[in-house]
């Protein structure tokens, strides 16, 4: 789906969405925090959908990823350096050399929410995930305390 109101339409995609947040609150990503004139720049955030598909075709699973809007973000200010998570091609060889001259097998693993590890340093705020208000808060700002992809 293109936006958050066609992903509602789909039971799949709402259990998708929610999983992401259960993932995001057991990794105690945020505090939500009241929003004021005071609250440093708040970025927003989007719903990021995809279907991961199996080798031979049929549907692995939907994934809903939660992506901070970023580019809303001044150097120096909101923060100092960029991180990404990525293995270099020759690490990627190294191994499958390695596990191909042990006689070794290879399998494939998705690590759910891996950028979330990283604590942020930076006061960084965010809107509440649409459609995830808090009922108690809903003027409430999420500061973030761990990284989210967009970041």
């Amino acid at each position: 789906p293109e936006s958050y109101t066609k992903a509602v339409e789909h039971p799949r995609w709402i259990e998708a969405m929610r999983e992401e947040m259960r993932a995001l609150v057991e990794n105690n990503t945020w505090d939500l925090v009241p929003g004021s004139e005071t609250t440093p720049k708040v970025i927003g955030c989007i719903q990021v959908y995809k279907i991961k598909h199996n080798v031979n075709g049929t549907i692995n699973q939907f994934k809903a990823w939660l992506v901070a809007e970023s580019y809303a973000q001044t150097h120096g200010i909101d923060y100092d350096e960029t991180f990404a998570l990525v293995a270099k091609m020759t690490t990627v060889c190294t191994v499958i050399a390695n596990a191909r001259a042990r006689g070794g097998n290879l399998n494939q693993m998705d690590v759910n929410n891996a950028l979330l590890q990283r604590e942020l340093e930076e006061e960084v705020y965010m809107l509440h995930p649409h459609g995830f208000e808090s009922s108690k808060n809903p003027h409430a700002v999420c500061r973030l305390k761990k990284s989210l992809t967009g970041l």
